[in-house]
């Protein structure tokens, strides 16, 4: 066979492989009304187990890359279980016959959050100076709207939010009413208006992005305000989901997200400017290569591609948000000083406090 018909072959073969996958994810839509027929959950991790298992030890036998064929198969089965997880929620139809409003629903959450609402059968609305979003009424003005919606999503910059939850709170409209916004502290007296106002009140943040299409792993946090019913109708919203629902109080959520997105961006932030002033080495760190290198690099790049804006807002807001960049900055040196004083049992020291924390971590995940 000449190079010509080799690569036609590959591409029949390319297009063969497509239609399979196509075939497998009809069979997982099936699946997925058999385990809501009868009661069983989404996601069925031994049984995972068992399909990568298999896909390893034939992959060994055909002389083919057994982590090739996990990679594979894993791409298949997330694909499966979004595939389930979405008609799952459809089915469920937990918004037949409501109204929800997304003030900010042209933004990529906002968009997201109504997407998703739609998907559970829920009319929804838009109000953004943007526009609205195809097969949504848009509404133009919404503070002069009689405001009869079942459910209230504010998916708006954090800078303007705090205002928009008082004037909803003057307002004081029937539905349940929650904000998506990533710090809770800078809302406080917002969200404390709503309260006072006697509203059906939370607040959420989504600890995912607007890509995402499984909530398998995702965590969702609920901030419990003191109005238990509103706080359960809208984790009932991710009944149908395999989101892990965390609940928690606003204080909490701040100091926490001090170190799970300050802190994580910040290192990243740190990161890739040292990289962008080191400019002798820029050059030359371009055409080099090394597994930690460049999966620090990868994560870098995705924070570097946010919005400057956000990232800004969520270190410069949050009322704890001093405490991770003073932790940061002490672990760095810590260890600069290890490092320039030649102490290897320091630098011993801080990577076996490391090494101690993270496999105490993975455990608790793991159990």
């Amino acid at each position: 066979m000449n190079l010509d018909d080799l690569r036609s072959e590959l591409t029949e073969l390319d297009t063969r492989l497509v239609e399979l996958v196509a075939r497998r994810q009809r069979l997982s839509e099936q699946v997925a009304e058999v385990k809501r027929a009868t009661g069983k959950p989404t996601r069925d991790f031994a049984r995972e187990r068992e399909v990568i298992l298999r896909a390893r030890t034939a992959a060994e036998r055909l002389e083919v890359s057994p982590d090739l064929a996990e990679s594979l198969l894993r791409q298949l089965i997330q694909s499966s279980l979004a595939t389930q997880e979405q008609a799952r929620v459809a089915a469920q139809a937990q918004g037949s016959g409501k109204r929800a409003l997304v003030i900010g629903g042209h933004g990529k959450m906002g968009a997201w959050f109504a997407d998703f609402l739609g998907s559970q059968g829920f009319g929804v609305s838009i109000a953004d100076p943007a526009g609205g979003l195809p097969g949504m009424r848009l509404v133009a003005d919404w503070q002069s709207d009689p405001l009869d919606f079942d459910v209230i999503v504010l998916a708006t910059p954090l800078g303007v939010t705090a205002e928009l939850l008082t004037v909803l709170a003057r307002r004081a409209p029937r539905g349940l009413i929650f904000d998506l916004g990533s710090l809770k502290t800078p809302l406080r007296a917002g969200l404390h208006a709503l309260v006072a106002a006697g509203c059906r009140v939370t607040s959420l943040h989504p600890m995912f992005g607007p890509d995402t299409e499984l909530l398998s792993g995702r965590h969702v946090i609920f901030i419990d305000l003191g109005h238990a019913a509103a706080l359960v109708e809208a984790q009932e919203l991710f009944a149908a989901t395999m989101a892990e629902r965390v609940v928690m109080n606003l204080d909490e959520h701040d100091r926490l997200i001090a170190y799970v997105l300050g802190l994580s961006h910040a290192l990243n932030i740190a990161f890739f400017t040292a990289l962008a002033d080191s400019r002798e080495a820029a050059p030359r760190l371009a055409r080099l290569s090394s597994t930690t290198f460049d999966a620090q690099l990868e994560v870098a790049a995705r924070v570097a591609a946010e919005s400057p804006e956000l990232y800004f807002e969520i270190q410069s807001l949050n009322e704890y948000g001093g405490e991770s960049l003073e932790a940061l900055q002490q672990a760095v040196g810590q260890l600069v000083a290890a490092v320039r004083s030649r102490d290897a049992g320091e630098f011993t020291a801080i990577m076996n406090r490391g090494r101690a924390y993270l496999d105490v971590r993975a455990a608790a995940r793991a159990g």
